[in-house]
């Protein structure tokens, strides 16, 4: 960090008369964490002086190899607009470094900034706009979320149907004090389920957003007495919360890749070929973007969740579709994450799976513009239509097949990663759940 930096945000901690500071990474399950320091420690901190023990992050460091440093990215300064004036708290969003003073592999932060150097030295600079999605559930005396929806409303629905619209507008409001720009909000089709969209960026930047996102969302509805969950699919029967992404390549100098005014649909072969690279890639992709046993109570058939592998200008029942509007917003939408994923990782391995495609000239399928929803299974093997994993089992042994995504995480984060999923995977197997015992009981 520079001398300009440090004194800049010294002089931000004075003006704002911040007291503590939070320095927060993220673990490899997207959990984000923080050490707090009162603001007498600040510049130990700006020097990435301050340690903390690795061994107790999962997926970070061994017992024996413990100590960790955390090196605050100045830019990411900001107050926690919610919290008292008098007596101020901020944040710094870090990166986490080994006892030699090395970027740990391990921390996905620092590993997805090598995957955007991967594509800059291509001359393509990733930008990401996500669409993440939550409900908002009622909580009981002693402040415990309970499975009640605060409202019955219904897609892009108001007062007084809308009986979050106050606990939204709170959020937009802090994000904004944040520096977010805030481009839409409103109720989902779900009862009780909202969305709110922010401008597109860098994708480094954007990983930061939506775990900052993430941290207002629930911090804000736990004051309005809410209490706001981005789990993939809480209620059965209704949608479930997806976090659709967004993204495009540009150029070094700032133009948008994607777009070629005297191509077909006005995609260039790079949009095309790194489209083509996501498909090839999406079944082992899942495992990142979709990491948890629940996420694929999410991605069935008949609730507006992708579950085929094909793309569409106008078709939602594909994994990818590709916006109307052209030019500087030439994008691709993919579809599938969930909010549970880690941002970082997510956005690297799609960032590898499309710079693949971009490599090696991947042209994808023709677009399917037909309701794939409708379609029988003879018809959708018969147009070549490959359907996302079913269970969480099943996109584990995708990815460990998968040498592109598997670099994509790095060997580090990988490793630890397929040993916890695994771990999930075998805890949710050896569960009895309340449908099993409905179902065969009193039946044999």
């Amino acid at each position: 960090m520079t001398k300009d930096k440090k004194a800049e945000v010294m002089d931000k901690v004075k003006e704002y008369g911040v007291r503590f500071i939070r320095l927060q990474f993220t673990d490899m399950h997207g959990i984000l964490k923080n050490l707090a320091i009162p603001a007498s420690q600040l510049v130990k901190a700006l020097d990435g002086e301050l340690m903390f023990d690795g061994s107790s992050i999962d997926g970070f460091a061994s017992i024996e190899e413990s100590d960790m440093f955390l090196v605050p990215d100045a830019d990411t300064f900001s107050i926690f607009p919610w919290r008292p004036s008098n007596g101020a708290v901020a944040r710094m969003i870090c990166d986490v470094y080994t006892p030699d003073k090395e970027p740990f592999i391990g921390d996905p932060r620092i590993n997805l900034k090598r995957v955007v150097k991967e594509a800059e030295e291509m001359g393509l600079v990733m930008n990401a706009g996500p669409e993440c999605e939550f409900f908002l559930f009622l909580v009981d005396k002693q402040g415990q979320p309970l499975l009640h929806t605060q409202d019955q409303a219904a897609y892009f629905d108001l007062a007084p149907l809308d009986l979050g619209e106050d606990a939204r507008r709170d959020i937009v409001c802090t994000l904004e004090d944040m520096g977010f720009e805030i481009e839409a909000s409103h109720h989902e089709v779900a009862p009780g389920q909202h969305e709110i969209d922010f401008k597109y960026g860098p994708a480094v930047k954007i990983a930061d957003d939506i775990m900052t996102y993430k941290l207002v969302v629930r911090a804000i509805a736990e004051r309005h007495g809410l209490h706001a969950s981005f789990m993939a699919k809480p209620i059965g029967g209704v949608n479930g919360s997806g976090m659709h992404c967004h993204q495009s390549l540009f150029t070094l100098d700032g133009k948008n890749a994607f777009y070629d005014a005297n191509s077909p649909r006005q995609l260039s072969d790079i949009a095309r070929w790194y489209m083509g690279g996501i498909i090839k890639h999406a079944r082992s992709l899942a495992a990142v973007t979709n990491p948890g046993v629940n996420s694929y109570k999410r991605l069935v058939p008949g609730y507006e969740a992708p579950v085929y592998i094909a793309w569409s200008e106008n078709n939602r029942s594909c994994l990818i579709r590709v916006p109307a509007k052209k030019g500087v917003s030439t994008r691709i939408e993919v579809r599938h994450p969930d909010p549970t994923c880690n941002p970082y990782m997510a956005l690297a391995a799609m960032l590898a799976a499309g710079m693949d495609g971009i490599r090696n000239k991947i042209e994808p399928p023709l677009p399917v513009d037909a309701n794939i929803y409708r379609m029988s299974r003879q018809d959708r093997e018969a147009m070549g239509i490959e359907s996302l994993p079913g269970n969480l089992g099943e996109a584990l042994e995708e990815l460990s097949r998968d040498e592109v995504i598997i670099n994509a995480l790095g060997p580090h984060i990988y490793t630890r990663f397929l040993e916890a999923k695994y771990d999930e995977w075998q805890r949710y197997n050896i569960e009895v759940h309340p449908w099993e015992v409905k179902e065969y009981l009193h039946r044999y």
